[in-house]
């Protein structure tokens, strides 16, 4: 039981198995449809049609430099072989039989020149005689859908190595050319960071793919951007804020900006970030989220990384909890889309709602949560003031719609008017 077994080779682990907490609420969130990337997808027969167009962008890849032929790429990651098999939990059988490292090793060339050669392909650096290998949009974003998975990705350092084998002189390294692949509206800045990462530890600070994409959104590793909502002082208690119709209930106003998800076309970067939620003195502003189809997929994974990985900061995961809380039925969804919080690309609102009411089951929420925010402790204390309850209350019990509201209101009006009637015929009598 105890042979073998290596502590700092678990802390290696980069490339994790989504575990069943987070899986079952949606296990196709964390699926690939389209290209199987690394060991835990290989054997997927309805992945396989992929396979022909992995052996294209291979043999271009070899084109790329004279004298480059398969020996030889198999003989530079050879060198890279024992410390790509520690990045991944749960392939014992690649790690002990020697036959299954050689098709490690050929999987680790066709897979990572797949991938380098069509993100090079989507910034259009291919040879100007041939045509794109995928030459569909639809292809492209399933195929970028499938990239950010967990359970799809390859060790950074392989896809970086790939690169530099064949990186002409004007070509952007790979970490920046891959971040602008996705279609995530990524703050500005980010550039300048990740080159500075990835220049100081030779690409070995970014994992993988996915965890490029976590870390565009931080930009500087040291800093927190969810920094603003957050209160260093530790407050008691496990108070939980209200969802969207219940704080406009009691007088909050919801604000929108930015956008976080642009269309696969656009390619300008934004100076909004997810997590740039704040609020003063009744008014909630909240970035603007585009929810298209691979919403709930991206989200789920870069979720599902920072719960089985050591990351500093959970910003999705925070992320979740507050739309979680925010969204309880397709009424939150409505006034929050009203308000241009929320773009609905999918059809109805009570897709978005079953995305968030479900996305952050399985995700750890501290009993102190909102409470430890500073932003969203003081939604709370809005909230409990009496004169909010009170109007919250009324708006609840008398003007939930515009027909109970106008019935509300007739209903005054003929207590007032009933009221009137009977004082005139009484100080009538008394004459």
């Amino acid at each position: 039981m105890f042979k073998g077994l290596d502590n700092s080779s678990l802390k290696s682990c980069t490339i994790f198995k989504v575990n069943v907490g987070l899986r079952e609420s949606n296990p196709g969130a964390y699926t690939p449809k389209m290209v199987s990337i690394g060991p835990y997808h290989r054997k997927n027969p309805k992945l396989r049609p992929m396979e022909k167009y992995k052996v294209l962008y291979l043999q271009r890849f070899l084109k790329r430099q004279e004298g480059l032929d398969l020996e030889s790429c198999i003989n530079e990651l050879e060198e890279l072989k024992e410390e790509a098999l520690k990045c991944y939990d749960d392939i014992e059988d690649l790690k002990k039989d020697t036959s299954h490292t050689d098709q490690f090793l050929q999987m680790l060339l066709l897979d990572g020149c797949f991938v380098v050669e069509f993100i090079r392909e989507l910034h259009e650096v291919y040879p100007p005689e041939e045509e794109k290998i995928i030459d569909t949009s639809i292809g492209c974003i399933q195929v970028n859908r499938d990239l950010v998975l967990l359970e799809n990705q390859l060790p950074f350092f392989i896809l970086d190595k790939l690169h530099h084998m064949t990186k002409h002189d004007k070509e952007l390294p790979f970490a920046i050319m891959a971040k602008y692949c996705f279609p995530i509206n990524l703050p500005k800045g980010t550039d300048e960071a990740l080159l500075e990462i990835h220049n100081n530890a030779n690409a070995g600070n970014i994992k993988h793919l996915l965890h490029l994409i976590h870390m565009s959104w931080q930009g500087d590793p040291n800093t927190d951007p969810l920094e603003i909502i957050r209160s260093e002082s530790n407050h008691k208690g496990n108070k939980v804020m209200s969802n969207a119709t219940e704080l406009s209930e009691a007088g909050i106003s919801f604000k929108s900006f930015g956008n976080i998800y642009r269309s696969y076309e656009e390619d300008d970067i934004g100076d909004t970030s997810l997590f740039d939620i704040k609020y003063e003195n009744g008014l909630l502003k909240i970035p603007r989220l585009q929810v298209v189809d691979s919403t709930e997929s991206n989200l789920r994974n870069l979720i599902a990384f920072e719960q089985q990985s050591n990351v500093p900061h959970k910003y999705f995961s925070d992320f979740a909890i507050f739309m979680d809380h925010l969204i309880d039925s397709e009424k939150d969804v409505s006034l929050l889309r009203q308000k241009g919080i929320i773009v609905n690309r999918i059809g109805e609102d009570k897709e978005v709602t079953r995305i968030f009411n479900k996305i952050g089951k399985g995700v750890y929420v501290p009993d102190d949560f909102f409470t430890n925010n500073e932003e969203y402790r003081k939604i709370i204390q809005h909230c409990e003031k009496t004169s909010n309850k009170m109007k919250a209350s009324l708006v609840r019990n008398y003007f939930s719609s515009p027909w109970v509201g106008a019935s509300t209101v007739a209903a005054i009006v003929l207590l007032l008017l009933t009221a009137i009637q009977t004082v005139l015929a009484f100080t009538g009598g008394v004459k």
